[in-house]
């Protein structure tokens, strides 16, 4: 008990004098450091809001998004997405579903691509960001240009059905077999 009440004590008088501290250091300084700052956080804010112009394949989401991918899906470790005038490279990630994933540690740009469509998530923001995104090739039918749509089977040929054989029938010129006795 002695310990904590001594703690206590120790700890309220170290806040007092940094508090007296801080109190008598000149005024100007901090004002002078803040229009300092102020100047620079401009800067980067112009260079910043420049859009990259995008280049790459267009993928049309649905609310009127657009993303654009620009490498090969089918064999590239690293792709360029481009996604409200920003450029993310993002890092093939192996996944035990099936699906084509690709992630930018940095940022958190995380884009999930399935055979029908493709999915872009923001895991900074801990929310998805555009849905439904497909090629022209995509929604004319085709399935997406990846490693899990290059897996897929055709559509037409359904996976568990074997073909249809037909029937044998015997020859017409065949005798029939003569009954035992």
């Amino acid at each position: 008990m002695k310990n904590f009440v001594l703690a206590a004590c120790l700890g309220a008088l170290t806040l007092t004098s940094t508090g007296a501290a801080l109190a008598q250091e000149p005024a100007k300084k901090p004002a002078a450091t803040k229009k300092a700052t102020s100047k620079k956080s401009t800067k980067k804010t112009t260079e910043a809001a420049a859009p990259v112009a995008p280049k790459g394949e267009k993928w049309q989401c649905e609310l009127g998004h657009s993303i654009y991918l620009d490498g090969n899906l089918l064999r590239d470790e690293v792709i360029s997405l481009n996604w409200e005038g920003k450029e993310y490279k993002l890092q093939r990630q192996n996944t035990v579903t099936g699906a084509d994933r690709y992630l930018d540690a940095r940022s958190g740009m995380d884009l999930v691509v399935i055979p029908s469509k493709a999915m872009l998530f923001s895991r900074s923001l801990g929310e998805r960001l555009a849905d439904e995104c497909q090629t022209a090739a995509m929604q004319a039918g085709g399935a997406a240009p990846t490693q899990a749509g290059a897996l897929r089977a055709p559509v037409a040929t359904p996976l568990l059905m074997a073909p249809s054989q037909p029937a044998a029938q015997p020859a017409a010129d065949a005798q029939p077999a003569a009954p035992k006795q």
